[in-house]
């Protein structure tokens, strides 16, 4: 067997093992493309709210000058005090939308732990910026009434929690190995396909599927191989013991911040005064630092939230002022994965391109699975003793 079979054989295999996880993970990952964007339409009368009238009707404080937010919101250590109370047990929150509208419910992300291995225990709880109503709360596998949480987790663990995390980046890998070896087996065709002189023959369902998965396969083969590696690269928490034994261990009862954290915020903001926040870090355990991230002001939607100041909780103390500007090269290439995987760096184009990305997975493997059908199907040809004799002839 020569190079190029083995290396088809290898393709096949890797392609056969992962194609329904694949196809899973594509169609998850097409839908989440637009996950903002869907939550708010199916839930847009609930993350809608009013904002108060501007002569004094509310006597709440603002929350957090710098931000988007008008006056009357309430401020951020009441939102804090009300999730702590109801979840006594949490390895931490974040607040998702800092940015959020006026008009636009705040969303905080909750981390919580059940001790069982195979869930992995994200929540997610809403309110009313102005009044503190809890508009919508739940574990992320169970979440209503929107599906958004559950898909979002499917995604990232195939809701097998730790282990699921881990299994999704192996299938990162495998799809990963059989583009390379694709890309090496269709060599010869590479270059008709990029320049649209490749053709479909649809003379019948085989010659249909094996023009399709070429061509589908060369068209996707950059972009698949970005989205499935930054998969895997974002998943290897999942391979660290430290992260097993987590998931298993009871989380300590919360210990609160030691300073407001409205005062926590202003602190880390007048630390880096051009940042634009998308995305706090709210501790409730003493270990962990008060965080918040995202772009400055003229940065690449590409490198997302990879600035940050961190915070003592309990003392205000400067612990970190991270720019990307100061990382290194390495540093700046791994502050793109996670937009460059989601497609959240281009606008509507990017987004509605990545859409379709994400359904070649599951058309490559479908295609894929018909022409090794095919080729087991054949039947094998018996080759006599007049045959062999007549042609070492």
């Amino acid at each position: 067997m020569n190079k190029t079979r083995r290396l088809f054989s290898l393709h096949s295999w890797f392609g056969l093992l992962s194609g329904v996880f694949l196809l899973l993970l594509g169609l998850s990952g097409s839908f989440l493309v637009f996950r903002d964007e869907i939550d708010h339409l199916a839930n847009h009368t609930l993350l809608t709210v009013q904002p108060p009238s501007m002569d004094g009707h509310s006597g709440n404080a603002p929350c957090c000058p710098g931000t988007r937010h008008t006056p009357g919101t309430r401020s951020l250590a009441q939102f804090y005090r009300i999730i702590t109370d109801r979840y006594p047990n949490l390895d931490g929150i974040a607040w998702l939308n800092p940015n959020a509208r006026p008009e636009e419910a705040y969303d905080f992300r909750l981390y919580l732990n059940d001790v069982h291995l195979f869930t992995y225990d994200l929540g997610l709880i809403s309110f009313n910026p102005y009044t503190g109503a809890i508009l919508r709360e739940g574990k992320s596998s169970d979440f209503t009434p929107s599906l958004i949480e559950w898909i979002y987790q499917f995604h990232f663990s195939f809701q097998l929690g730790t282990p699921g995390a881990a299994l999704t980046a192996i299938f990162g890998l495998t799809m990963l190995v059989s583009l390379l070896t694709g890309l090496v087996v269709y060599r010869k065709s590479i270059w008709k396909v990029l320049f649209f002189r490749a053709r479909l023959n649809r003379k019948n369902w085989r010659t249909l599927s094996s023009d399709l998965h070429r061509i589908v396969g060369v068209w996707a083969l950059l972009l698949n191989s970005v989205i499935f590696f930054t998969g895997f690269w974002m998943n290897l928490f999942a391979f660290k013991p430290a992260s097993w034994h987590n998931e298993i261990t009871p989380t300590k009862p919360n210990t609160l911040t030691g300073l407001s954290l409205d005062t926590l915020y202003r602190k880390a903001l007048a630390q880096m005064p051009d940042l634009q926040p998308s995305s706090v870090y709210l501790p409730t355990q003493p270990e962990r630092m008060f965080r918040v991230s995202g772009p400055v002001n003229g940065q690449l939607a590409l490198f997302g939230g990879s600035n940050s100041v961190s915070l003592d909780g309990q003392t205000g103390a400067v612990k970190q002022v991270s720019r990307l500007s100061q990382k290194g090269t390495w540093a700046k290439i791994e502050a793109t994965f996670f937009p460059l995987h989601v497609g959240n760096y281009g606008g509507l184009p990017v987004k509605i391109l990545y859409v379709l990305i994400g359904l070649t997975p599951g058309l490559l493997s479908i295609t894929g699975f018909l022409l090794w059908w095919r080729r087991m199907s054949k039947p094998v040809r018996k080759v006599t003793r007049t045959a062999i004799l007549a042609k070492s002839v």
